[in-house]
């Protein structure tokens, strides 16, 4: 698989006249998206998981090579703080699952207070069924622990690694495939990334993955649409350090805002 890249969501307004152009209907938004990007990171499911049938909808609207990874609703990460987690997940599963092939890992973003907590991680992992992919997102130091790596490691699930200004996160390796968010970077304009920030994560993603791993990279950084065109910059930088990315608009397709 190449090195699969995208946005964390494509329905921002603002985007309108610096990536989507004027004459494309809101409503043909993810068409003219997913024409330029082969993988989008659906932030929408955590703050409202849709139906079943939006989901099925999404899959049916994108090319066959289209991927879409799915934010976990905050129903079960930052209101039952992962209690009781098979319902949560039970429903998550079953719409999000409508996606069918075109289903990307499910991102489970913890909320910056959550401690750890072994027990209900292990119970909320276990409810995903085999073969979904499962990325964790960690934003409390306190999860960072051989104990907790152990634990990913035995449910096939990833670390999301992060930035936000800098590294957030180790650069643990707990299954064959990894999932990378870019939340806000130093550069001018605001929060853009520099191409030395994006030449220094493709090689620390080199040095321990290769071009036959699947790796997950979403820029989550939308103001001034600085997420598009980061996007553009990390793919040729990926492609230096020996990854084959996907696709991404061209640099007369993005306009900082």
């Amino acid at each position: 698989m190449p090195l699969i890249i995208g946005t964390s969501g494509w329905q921002y307004r603002h985007w309108r006249g610096t990536f989507y152009p004027r004459g494309v209907p809101q409503g043909r938004w993810l068409e003219y998206y997913a024409a330029r990007f082969a993988s989008v990171e659906s932030n929408a499911a955590f703050y409202r998981l849709p139906e079943g049938d939006t989901f099925a909808a999404w899959a049916q609207r994108t090319p066959e090579d289209f991927v879409m990874a799915v934010k976990v609703s905050r129903y079960l990460t930052h209101v039952r703080r992962l209690a009781e987690p098979s319902e949560a997940v039970q429903r998550f599963v079953a719409r999000a699952g409508r996606l069918g092939g075109k289903l990307g890992p499910a991102l489970i973003q913890l909320p910056p207070t959550m401690k750890v907590d072994t027990g209900r991680l292990a119970a909320t992992l276990a409810e995903f069924p085999p073969g979904w992919r499962v990325a964790v997102e960690f934003r409390h130091p306190s999860w960072y622990s051989d104990e907790v790596r152990a634990l990913l490691e035995r449910h096939a699930a990833a670390l999301c690694l992060a930035d936000r200004f800098g590294v957030l996160t180790p650069m643990w390796r707990t299954t064959g495939w990894t999932y990378l968010r870019f939340h806000a970077g130093r550069a001018h304009p605001t929060p853009c990334y520099g191409r030395q920030a994006m030449a220094s994560w493709a090689g620390r993603l080199a040095a321990q993955w290769s071009a036959a791993d699947d790796v997950y990279v979403y820029f989550n950084n939308d103001p001034r649409a600085c997420a598009l065109r980061d996007a553009r910059v990390f793919a040729a930088e990926a492609r230096r350090a020996g990854f084959e990315p996907t696709r991404v608009p061209r640099a007369a397709e993005v306009t900082l805002g």
